[in-house]
């Protein structure tokens, strides 16, 4: 049935000016109409209709980071972490073992519990990274995992293979490098769509990230990057040289390899629950990637050591309380800066023919989803014009 969204308080539809006192309508799971309540086109037909009460609606969120799929706990690295001790408990490691241990069936039952959540928050498109394997089995079971929260969930989900998330224990760097890269034609058959390299000080050099990465797009993979978190090493200059299509984290990004994302159209996903919990509180990133012309994203970078949070509207608080983002850009980067991110034109705005992909927020004015901190603040989610029940 289609879906008819009225009484809308302030419309953000990312490709138009804001409307005030407006209604969609979405036929088919698309946006086939947008504009003033007044204006509603007559002769809809059998149409269901969602009264908002003056809320706010903006596109879906798009989460175009997360580490979704994983077993286990980080809580003793966490506890250190707040002591302020180096321990790290194991770190990615750590997560490997579990998520190793773990049945495939509870590994699906603990990422669709967490999708739901996001689902629940206003997400409807999500990146799913596998990363947690470290080795060619587990890597393609993680695939499978995300395959499944394919077909049971109603958003739209990307999968990215991170075989080369960390190098596991026991194994040469060399011989792991080309496991990976051997292991590439199996992750495209598997469904993974994106390829993904955590390039960084202590992780994987540039010289094996440009050869994984290579042999990624020859398999007709798409090109995304973990970069300059711990340290700077041109890796985003890197990204920029291989055409990715993100680059994530930035912490440590300079000016110059700013300006080669920007020329070659890297979007730059900004991670701040990240920031948050490790504490690293390095906010010049953002001015510099600003200023070089990038296009921002936000993510939550769902994962069990460094940020375990489902939420995007706790994404866009923290951009804008701590990194200083307006709440107009905080919500683009967090829905059309995402979709950018992913390199989709079919979410991320509500323009006629976008999927009818909607966050209906509890407030009468998108400011306070800032403001009002620890509230529920999605009063709805619709998914390709369905109204999303948990």
């Amino acid at each position: 049935m289609d879906l008819l969204v009225r009484h809308i308080g302030r419309l953000h539809t990312m490709t138009s000016p804001m409307l005030t006192d407006a209604a969609l309508h979405i036929r088919g799971g698309r946006i086939a109409w947008v504009g003033p309540e007044a204006e509603i086109p007559g002769g809809l037909g059998d149409v269901a209709e969602l009264d908002v009460g003056g809320r706010v609606a903006l596109p879906g969120f798009v989460d175009a980071h997360t580490h979704l799929v994983w077993a286990g706990t980080r809580r003793e690295e966490f506890v250190a972490r707040l002591a302020g001790l180096s321990y790290d408990g194991g770190g990615i490691r750590t997560t490997v073992d579990a998520t190793r241990a773990a049945s495939t069936m509870e590994l699906t039952a603990l990422a669709e519990a967490r999708a739901r959540d996001a689902i629940s928050s206003g997400t409807t498109t999500m990146e799913i990274k596998t990363g947690y394997g470290l080795s060619r089995e587990h890597e393609l079971r993680m695939l499978n995992v995300i395959s499944a929260l394919k077909e049971s969930l109603p958003i739209q989900i990307e999968a990215t293979y991170l075989g080369a998330h960390v190098v596991p224990e026991g194994v040469a760097r060399a011989d792991y490098v080309q496991e990976v890269v051997a292991s590439l034609s199996e992750a495209k058959a598997a469904g993974a769509q994106w390829c993904d390299v955590f390039c960084d000080a202590g992780v994987f050099t540039l010289d094996e990230t440009r050869l994984i990465m290579e042999h990624a797009q020859n398999h007709g993979l798409g090109l995304r990057l973990h970069a300059e978190e711990i340290a700077h090493t041109g890796a985003a200059g890197l990204a920029a040289e291989l055409g990715c299509a993100s680059a994530d984290h930035l912490e440590h990004v300079t000016v110059a390899d700013a300006e080669k994302m920007a020329a070659a159209g890297v979007v730059g996903v900004l991670l701040p629950t990240v920031t948050l919990s490790l504490r690293t509180f390095e906010f010049g990133q953002v001015r510099r990637l600003r200023e070089a012309g990038v296009q921002l994203a936000l993510a939550t970078d769902c994962n069990p050591g460094t940020s375990w949070c489902e939420s995007m509207p706790y994404v866009v608080q923290l951009a804008c309380l701590v990194y200083g983002l307006s709440v107009d850009e905080a919500l683009r980067a967090a829905t059309w800066g995402g979709a950018q991110a992913l390199r989709r034109d079919d979410v991320g705005h509500l323009g006629v023919g976008a999927r009818g992909d909607l966050a209906v927020l509890d407030v009468d004015h998108e400011a306070d989803l800032v403001a009002h901190l620890g509230a529920a603040s999605v009063a709805h989610t619709v998914v390709a014009g369905s109204l999303w029940s948990r």
